[in-house]
This record gives structure tokens, C-alpha cells and sequence, in this order.
């Protein structure tokens, strides 16, 4: 027997497979990724704060303070108009090269800082420093998105101690400035080692993308890989760090695939904030032209109602996504305005350590937000709501120990209130962002900075109401401690009812046990819209017949059409009447007929119940009705009367 020649088999390296596959190339992206947040995330934030005035007697005499710290102060209002649109843009193309541009206007603006000579170009280099710092925070968060939760952790960690060390990291390097410049570039070198990580992180994510389409080229159809099931959504891209290349489009449109719901655009809806965002820019350049104080108190205070009011209609997702949009948009309104009061009341100049006594409160509190983000990283989703409450009740009790503890020249005791405030705003974002959608999250965080916007023009407004009356030095430093504790108890307040809020719409949102449906008896007599014949639960060997229904023996005298079941008995079987046949041709129903007659439903009947006959011989009819007709036998057919099967 003549055996064909085999095929000689080609050595294939086999691929690394489970955890050595996820350890390769996404390790040292997340390493890279978890550093580019570490560096990044501080610099954009450090950037907003208004500076300028700490170094206005360096200033040359043609230019006036107060138009330079106008021109100083667009950074902020220059990144809350770009988030919005940074947060709709995202979801839309890749988020490497966003995150590579947003720190180039960085760098370019730091560069340019030092040849500044005017008024106007210091307004453009502080708005490109805002248009930056908008485009990197998104990114950063839409990065970190299908990433491990550790990342995620550390981001709200990271936003946290960067809300609170900003203003301080923005006057160290004024400490001992020698030109008016330093406040244009206060980080230069820092910048340029983020944007090398962040280069470094687009040529990883590339790498890792094509190592990702070649590896589902080479898999068969159908098969995922280990990267493919770990990712949310079971394996469809969610965008993130990934992000989406042009051709692809929105949900279910011809170009990609679709998304998956975590980025559905009704999850949050980003460009919704543009408008109140400028708005609430508008009336933050205008409070610099002499506003009263009153004026700027409800100007503010209109500001913070219209972006609750905003977080609940435009977030989907129910209670959870309006707690959650509330959340942020409290630690946006509180956090940094009071870190940035605390850190100018401690300076040495006001009876305070200065910033050499705030640097140890502010590395502690750092790490302790960052152990405890990653601890409600951990959590289940289940206790995410009270780890929220929870977070916002420690940023309440940090502003209480504001309160009570603060001035203070000892550097020990600002650990606390500093550990408190950095704590309470890492669970609260962790637990807040962590169930949401990316969406909701960019959402959340398009609130955020028109938030801090708001809160600064409402702690502003505190702060001339108290400060109108000073009049000595010793009396404006009483002055600024007053101020530093009415906001205090204001940002307490606002806090306390965001909690409550939260707790009663969660609350609303349970159903109560009286509003449990109860099991109800089943009903004896069924509705009249079921298919007649079909058995019901609890009533076995019954059947649902029409009084005049197919599946009596007899009808009218006349013998049954139908077999022994109810259902309509072929030609050639027992009991098929001579007009079966005929019946099934013509397209009616065998053994009904109209207007009543014979083999029809009487009109006017009601159903019954009737027990179904056990297949076999059928039994011996009894008349049931009285008329004309003689009741007799039903016929018995033959076997010599027919040919074969189905032949009559």
C-alpha cells in the first residue's frame, strides 16, 4: 500500500501565552503611563494659580500690576473652556499625541516665558498654558481608563495631592526670584522630562498596537487573546490609551466598530459645559474691574447652583452618575481655594512656617492619598457610594481642623488638617470616578474646573468682604486668618449638603419593601388571549377548549374531525372526516367553519375545561344534545379500504 510522503513541519516559537504575555509590552507601558501621571497631572495644575502678584515689585514701571495680573490670571479660564472640548475630542481620536501636544504648548509657553516683555504676550503664553494644561488632564484620564485600577487610583491620588500642593508648588520657585519672568516658567526642566515620557508612551502605545493587530491576524476567528479579556467590555476597545484612529466613528457607524457603553456620548455629555464654562470665565475676568463684594458673592454663588443644576439633567446613569458628577464637583469647588488660602496664610511672612515647614505636611499627605486611593481602588463597587460619603465626611473634618488648628507655626500640626483634606479628596474622587463610565468621567470632569473657577471667585468674595475694613498690617493678617476660617466653614457647609443630597437621592432610589411586587394565586380561569389547547401550569391532563372547540368527540351530532388531542386528524388517519382534506386545501382551518354552522365555535362561547383524551381506541360517544339526528357509532374505517399510507 503506497503511503503518501509526509510534509516536513515547520518549528514555530511559540508565543508567550497568560501572564507572561500581560507582563511583556503593557508592563512597561503602565510603569511608563503611571510616571508620565505622576510628572504631568502636578505640572498642568500648577499652572493655574495667579502668581504674579508675589513678584510685582520686580515688574519694569511701564507695565501695570493690575493689567498683568489680569493677563497672568487667563490660565485658568483658558483651561475651562478647553476641557470641554479636550473631553468630546478624546473619545474621537487618540489620546497619545493629544497628550503630546497639550505638553508642547506647555513647553512653548515656558520657553517663550523668559522673553516676555509686555502685557499682551504674558496673556497669550498664560493662555496657551491653560489650553495645555486642559488638553493633558483629559488625556491623562482617558489613558489610564483600560488600564489596571491601580492607575486609575493613582490619577484621582495624583489630581488630589495636586490640588492641594498647587499653590505652593507654584510660589517656591518666587521664593527667592530675582525677575518677574520665574512666574511664567516655573518648572522648565520638569516639562521637558514629561514630554519625553510622554514620547516615549506614544511610541509604546504604537508598538503595543501593532503587536495587538498582528497577534489578532495570526488568531482564529472568533478566539481572543489573554489582552483582548482583560479589557472592560469584553474585549472591545473602549478607547483609553488606545484611543481611536480616524476612520473610526460613533456608536455603530459605518467606519469601526461599535463602541462599547462605557463610551456611549449619553453617558455624559462634555459639550454641554462649554456653555456655563464661559460663562463662568466671563464673570471671572470681569470680577477683576472693581467688583463689590456682594456682587462677586452672587455672581459665585449663581455659578456653583447653575453646574449642580447642570450635573443633574445632562449626566445618564441615573442616581449613581448625578452622586457622582456632585462629587467631583464639590472637590473641585473646595479643595484647591482652601489649600491655596492655607498655603498664603503659612507663609513666613503672616506668622507661618513658610514653605520649607509645608513641604513635610505635604509629602505625607500625598503618600497617605495615594495608600488610600489604592485602597478604594480594591473596593467593591457595591460600597462605592458610602466610600464617596465617607471621603467628602474627612474633607469636612479637614476643613473643621482649618478651623481650629490653623495658623499655625509649628510644622507638625499642619500634617493633619493637610492629611485630612488630601485623604478625603482622594476616596471621594476614586469612589466617584471608579463606577463610571469614561463618558461620565469626562463629564465629571468638565464640572470640575469651571468647579474650581467658581470656588475661587466665592473664596475671592469672602476675602474682600473681610479684608474691606483692614486697615494696619497686624490687622490684615487678622483679616486673612478671618477670611481663611469663614471659608472654612463655607466649604464645610457646601460639602455637608452634597453629601445629604447624595444620600437622599440613593435613598429615593431604593424600592421600599411595601413596593415589592408580592406573588399573586394563579388564576383558575386564563385569559381569553392564550392559544387555546395549550396546557397551564398547575393544571396537568387539562386542556383550554372553546365550548364548540375541535377536540370534542361529537359536535352537533357529528363526528369529530380532529384527532384525539384537539388537533386537526389527517386524511387517512382515524377520524379524519371527508372534508379534512378539502379543508386544508382551501387554506382554512380544518374542522372550523363560519357563521356558526357545524364544525364551528358558537359565537358568544366562553371557554371551558375539559380533561384531553389519552391517546387510543376512542371510546363508545353518549349523546350530549337532543335533536333531529340519530346519534350513532362513529364510523370505523377499514384497513381494506385504503391502498397505503395517507390514501383513503
Amino acid at each position: 500500500m503506497a503511503v503518501p510522503p509526509t510534509q516536513p513541519t515547520r518549528a514555530v516559537a511559540a508565543e508567550p501565552t497568560g501572564l507572561a504575555r500581560a507582563l511583556r509590552a503593557p508592563s512597561a507601558l503602565d510603569v511608563v503611563l503611571g510616571t508620565l501621571v505622576a510628572v504631568t497631572l502636578p505640572l498642568a495644575i500648577v499652572a493655574l494659580p495667579n502668581t504674579i502678584s508675589v513678584v510685582s515689585a520686580l515688574l519694569p514701571r511701564d507695565i501695570s500690576p493690575i493689567g498683568m495680573m489680569r493677563a497672568h490670571g487667563l490660565a485658568l479660564p483658558a483651561t475651562v473652556l478647553t476641557v470641554p472640548l479636550a473631553a468630546l475630542a478624546v473619545r474621537r481620536r487618540r489620546v497619545a499625541p493629544m497628550l503630546v501636544a497639550g505638553l508642547a504648548l506647555l513647553a512653548v509657553a515656558d520657553a517663550a516665558g523668559g522673553y516676555a516683555d509686555s502685557t499682551s504676550l504674558v496673556g497669550v503664553l498664560r493662555v496657551l498654558h491653560g489650553v495645555g494644561a486642559g488638553l493633558v488632564v483629559p488625556a491623562t484620564l482617558a489613558a489610564v481608563w483600560e488600564r489596571s485600577p491601580f492607575l486609575r487610583a493613582l490619577w484621582c491620588a495624583v489630581l488630589a495631592v495636586s490640588l492641594l500642593a498647587a499653590q505652593a508648588l507654584a510660589l517656591w520657585p518666587l521664593d527667592e526670584a530675582r525677575s518677574w519672568r520665574v512666574a511664567l516658567q516655573p518648572y522648565p526642566m520638569l516639562t521637558g522630562v514629561a514630554l519625553v515620557l510622554a514620547a516615549a508612551y506614544f511610541v509604546l502605545r504604537l508598538r503595543d498596537d501593532g503587536t495587538r493587530r498582528s497577534d489578532d491576524a495570526r488568531r482564529p476567528d472568533g478566539a481572543r487573546g489573554f489582552d483582548d479579556a482583560r479589557k472592560p467590555g469584553g474585549g472591545q476597545e473602549t478607547g483609553g490609551d488606545r484611543g481611536y484612529d480616524g476612520d473610526r466613528e460613533t456608536d455603530g457607524e459605518p467606519g469601526g466598530p461599535a463602541r462599547s457603553a462605557a463610551w456611549a456620548p449619553g453617558r455624559g455629555r462634555p459639550l454641554m459645559a462649554v456653555v456655563p464654562a464661559a460663562g463662568i470665565a466671563a464673570l471671572a475676568l470681569g470680577s477683576t474691574y472693581d467688583w463689590s463684594p456682594g456682587l462677586l458673592l452672587i455672581a459665585a454663588t449663581l455659578s456653583i447652583v447653575a453646574l449642580f443644576g447642570l450635573a443633574s439633567a445632562s449626566v445618564s446613569g441615573g442616581v449613581d452618575g448625578r452622586v457622582s458628577a456632585y462629587t467631583v464637583l464639590v472637590m473641585g469647588v473646595v479643595v484647591l481655594p482652601t489649600a491655596a488660602q492655607v498655603t498664603n496664610v503659612e507663609l513666613s511672612g503672616l506668622g507661618g512656617p513658610g514653605l520649607s515647614g509645608l513641604w513635610p505636611a505635604f509629602v505625607i499627605a500625598g503618600a497617605a492619598a495615594v495608600v488610600a486611593a489604592v485602597a478604594v481602588g480594591r473596593l467593591s463597587e457595591a460600597v462605592l457610594p458610602t466610600a464617596a460619603a465617607s471621603g467628602m465626611a474627612v474633607v469636612v473634618a479637614g476643613l473643621c481642623a482649618v478651623e481650629v488648628l490653623l495658623p499655625s507655626s509649628a510644622s507638625p500640626v499642619l500634617v493633619l488638617p493637610l492629611v485630612l483634606l488630601a485623604v478625603g479628596a482622594a476616596v471621594a474622587l476614586t469612589s466617584a470616578l471608579r463606577p463610571s463610565g469614561i463618558g461620565a468621567a469626562l463629564f465629571a470632569l468638565s464640572l470640575f474646573f469651571p468647579g474650581v473657577l467658581s470656588g475661587f471667585l466665592l473664596g475671592s468674595g469672602v476675602q474682600f468682604l473681610v479684608l474691606r475694613g483692614a486697615g494696619t498690617p497686624e490687622a490684615l493678617v487678622d483679616a486673612f486668618v478671618d477670611a481663611l476660617h469663614r471659608w472654612a466653614l463655607v466649604g464645610g457647609g457646601l460639602v455637608i449638603v452634597v453629601i445629604v443630597l447624595g444620600a437622599l437621592l440613593v435613598r429615593r432610589s431604593q424600592p421600599s419593601v411595601n413596593d415589592a411586587p408580592r406573588p399573586s394565586a394563579p388564576d383558575p380561569f386564563p385569559a381569553s388571549s392564550e392559544v387555546p389547547g395549550a396546557p397551564r401550569s398547575g393544571t396537568a391532563g387539562i386542556t383550554e377548549v372553546p365550548e364548540e372547540a375541535p377536540g370534542d368527540v361529537f359536535r352537533d351530532g357529528w363526528p369529530s374531525t380532529t384527532g384525539s388531542r384537539g388537533a386537526p386528524a389527517r386524511a387517512g388517519e382515524p377520524g379524519a372526516g371527508p372534508g379534512a382534506e378539502t379543508e386544508a386545501e382551501m387554506g382554512a382551518e380544518p374542522g372550523r367553519k363560519e357563521g356558526g354552522e357545524p364544525g364551528g365555535p358558537r359565537p358568544g362561547s366562553k371557554p371551558r375545561f375539559e380533561p384531553v383524551p389519552e391517546p387510543g381506541p376512542k371510546p363508545w360517544p353518549r349523546p350530549e344534545r337532543t335533536g333531529t339526528m340519530p346519534v350513532v357509532p362513529p364510523p370505523t374505517p377499514s384497513p381494506e379500504d385504503t391502498d397505503g399510507p395517507g390514501r383513503p
